[in-house]
């Protein structure tokens, strides 16, 4: 009976021990995706599974990244590609992108079709669209994101397996 409660006791301290490294994982390093929609085809689409790094957004933020947005207004996760940053002016007319007054080349878009809009980004603000602008739901629908509600950055895709790797 020793011996059993000796191997029962084991088996509970490896199953606590593994709950918190993925509790600590999830926290900290990295957040599970799953592509809901066509805001961001071609780069991502509709049930994409995935994870984006928690950890790499505390290192900053950069234009074009693609990050996981939470907040109250938003009612779950959107996945989107910072567009403006902090303190820039962006403009669109004629489905083109201007920042500060230059054109912004996208390479990862072939034909955007873009509303025209005008935003003057303050402190902590970020301008992001989905890659799929007829379709999206993006800061041209809810406004300027602050810092904090992008919780994450960069995608690893897991699932389709023929699409497994990094999405830019």
């Amino acid at each position: 009976m020793k011996k059993f409660t000796e191997t029962l006791l084991d088996l509970l301290k490896t199953i606590l021990i593994s709950l918190l490294i993925v509790f600590l994982l999830r926290v900290f390093v990295l957040m599970p995706v799953q592509v809901d929609g066509r805001s961001m085809d071609p780069t991502l689409k509709d049930g994409d599974r995935g994870f984006s790094f928690v950890i790499t957004r505390k290192f900053g933020l950069e234009r074009f990244d693609t990050v996981i947005i939470e907040n109250e207004i938003t009612s779950g996760k959107l996945v989107k590609r910072i567009i403006g940053m902090p303190g820039e002016t962006i403009r669109c007319t004629n489905d083109q992108i201007y920042i500060n007054g230059e054109l912004l080349e996208q390479p990862f878009l072939e034909d955007a079709v873009t509303s025209d809009f005008e935003y003057e980004l303050q402190e902590d603000e970020y301008f992001c669209l989905g890659d799929n602008r007829e379709v999206s739901r993006d800061s041209r629908y809810y406004g300027p994101f602050k810092g904090k509600d992008i919780t994450a950055n960069h995608v690893f895709l897991i699932w389709p397996l023929q699409d497994f790797g990094w999405r830019k």
